[in-house]
């Protein structure tokens, strides 16, 4: 059986990782983007070669060292392209490796920017929050400015624009809420 792929997105603070943690809670399968990107980059990553490749400086102690890897995409104009092309390859077959090897009925993927990068799913469900608890949220984090937010903000699909090319939103105030938004979701694909 061909599972019913859910695309699970949201702007920086709006509560993706807490939902998609509800979607695990009820038994849904839930592929995260960003914990497979650190895969790949860990040491024994199937990144570490390509991307030390590219950027022999980026690599320490047999893994990607993230803010190497930052500096050199400030330095260079054309590294986050090239390093996109190696990368990007490497993270869908993880996702359909995942995503094949669940047997589930129903799977969550939980990437940041799903509708930016034009990843194919059957569903996109998006999560939202207003703009000020949104500003509360992000600022809350130790290593978090609001001129980093501005910037992340300034780079990211606005929400109203998420929320329109959403099949099913799932606002984040109230946990509660969100939680039996999650189940309602889950029984709507048929109570996979």
């Amino acid at each position: 059986m061909t599972p019913y792929v859910l695309g699970l997105t949201g702007s920086i603070g709006m509560g993706k990782s807490t939902t998609a943690q509800m979607f695990r809670n009820e038994g849904v399968p839930v592929w995260d983007a960003d914990a497979a990107v650190h895969a790949l980059y860990a040491k024994g990553g199937a990144a570490v070669g390509p991307v030390g490749a590219l950027c022999p400086q980026a690599v320490v102690d047999g893994a990607i060292d993230r803010a190497r890897l930052k500096d050199w995409i400030a330095q260079d104009k054309t590294a986050l392209r090239r390093l996109e092309a190696v990368v990007h390859p490497l993270v869908a077959a993880d996702r359909e490796a995942f995503i094949a090897g669940t047997g589930a009925p129903l799977v969550v993927l939980d990437v940041p920017l799903l509708l930016e990068g034009g990843i194919s799913v059957d569903g996109v469900l998006v999560v939202t929050a207003p703009p000020d608890i949104q500003r509360t949220r992000v600022l809350a984090r130790d290593d978090m400015t609001a001129e980093q937010l501005d910037m992340i903000l300034s780079r990211q699909m606005p929400d109203a624009e998420k929320r329109a090319r959403a099949d099913f939103i799932i606002e984040t105030v109230d946990m509660d809420s969100a939680r039996a938004k999650v189940r309602d979701v889950i029984a709507e694909l048929g109570g996979r």
